[in-house]
């Protein structure tokens, strides 16, 4: 997806590049913060083409709710799963897993995280390279 499909795909700011936990150029922009009364932060997640987040986990799960491009989203010992606009990922409580765009497509989405996240290793190059 070019940058110019990208600036129609998505209706929040690109937000600031988030250097930590991430492969790549990744930006944030926070969507909702408030505290009250869902205490779920949520954040909208721009990827450049082949950049993908660390596995982690999150204590209370997440949802990603897909706004543009392609990605992929990939549970540990489960294969990837490829990601379109449109797609919804409702990801369990301390399950370890990451998500990003694949190797020729920008890839948004609307990340819904209550509670922590607990980052671990970075998804290496070899792993991703084989999807």
């Amino acid at each position: 997806m070019a940058n110019e499909e990208l600036s129609k795909s998505t209706i929040f700011p690109l937000g600031e590049k988030v250097e930590a936990n991430f492969i790549g150029d990744a930006y944030l922009q926070m969507v909702f913060t408030d505290a009250t009364p869902l205490h779920a932060p949520i954040g909208n997640v721009t990827f450049a083409p082949g950049a993908r987040n660390n596995w982690h986990s999150h204590k209370i799960g997440q949802v990603l709710l897909v706004t543009g491009g392609e990605g992929w989203y990939q549970e540990e010992g489960k294969p990837a799963q490829l990601l379109k606009t449109g797609d919804v990922v409702n990801i369990p409580p301390h399950v370890k897993h990451w998500h990003g765009a694949t190797k020729d497509s920008w890839f948004v989405h609307l990340a819904i995280t209550p509670g922590e996240t607990d980052w671990l290793e970075p998804v290496d190059d070899e792993w991703f390279n084989k999807l």
